[in-house]
């Protein structure tokens, strides 16, 4: 009988995201935070294309997105919204390449 977390040979699984999610990351106190949109792109490459206008657009979207949350959560770097700023390079309102 395997252990949660841990294959039948003893290989460690990784966690997998939600379903629509992207990626997870593993807070130090053990909570896993799925965040940003899976698949890929319509012309095939991949979804996130940080320092596009595309990249620009979400960064200010996002950035009103966390203007509304507390200080504490905006400060938070394990929330959604912080984790895939972070994904896109995002400085305030415009995504560096």
């Amino acid at each position: 009988m395997a252990r949660a977390g841990v294959g039948k040979y003893g290989d460690i699984q990784m966690a997998t995201p939600r379903k629509g999610k992207a990626k997870v990351h593993k807070t130090a106190s053990g909570k896993k935070v799925s965040y940003g949109q899976a698949g890929k792109a319509k012309d095939g490459g991949p979804r996130v294309r940080a320092g596009t206008k595309k990249g620009d657009s979400y960064c200010a979207r996002s950035l009103g997105i966390k203007k509304r949350l507390s200080k504490k959560k905006q400060n938070d770097p394990n929330t959604p919204n912080n984790l895939s700023r972070k994904r896109w390079k995002c400085k305030g309102a415009k995504s560096t390449k």
